[in-house]
């Protein structure tokens, strides 16, 4: 089954993503696609993982989760990635988004593996950045999402740390059971 968590900045999405990783059986795996690059960021990952049992294997993957992902599901019983958003913009900073989102994309519709977290961040209520750049990619994020919540069995926004469910999955359905 796949979950999508969306939020806007520090909304909580992170830790409600994390919780429902912990309630599953098994082995578990944390797919981190943020690269720290300043020390906000290097703060923020920090206490992340502050925050994370000490002995959920965390790999860094960069640009190229859909490869990580047909990797992770041949071992493990949950997968939780975090963050769709940064991994887009590393995409973009590679100029291969395109062939990288649709593999990803592919990924997801045909995903039969493990139960699946994605988290992404929600940015559509913030006003019009001034940026050409910024505006490319709230557009290509805000596609992203939707594309990503449409292939979903369950979605959650998260919102002052609490959770809206947007999607649940019906019972019955072949996918989730």
């Amino acid at each position: 089954m796949i979950t999508f968590v969306i939020g806007g900045n520090k909304s909580g999405k992170s830790d409600f993503a994390m919780g429902l990783l912990e309630r599953e059986p098994g082995l578990k795996l944390f797919l981190a696609t943020g690269q720290a690059k300043d020390m906000s960021f290097r703060k923020q990952i920090a206490r992340h993982r502050d925050r994370r049992d000490p002995a959920l294997p965390v790999v860094e993957v960069g640009w190229d989760l859909p490869r990580a992902l047909l990797e992770a599901k041949k071992d493990h019983a949950a997968v939780l990635v975090d963050s769709l958003d940064f991994w887009l913009y590393l995409c973009m900073q590679e100029q291969r988004e395109a062939d990288l989102i649709q593999a990803l994309l592919d990924i997801l519709q045909g995903w039969s593996g493990p139960e699946l977290i994605l988290v992404s961040c929600e940015i559509g209520f913030a006003p019009l950045p001034g940026s050409s750049e910024a505006r490319t990619f709230l557009k290509r994020l805000g596609r992203l999402n939707q594309a990503v919540a449409a292939l979903a069995h369950e979605a959650y926004l998260v919102v002052a740390g609490l959770p809206l469910a947007l999607k649940k999955a019906e019972h019955g359905d072949p996918k989730t059971d």
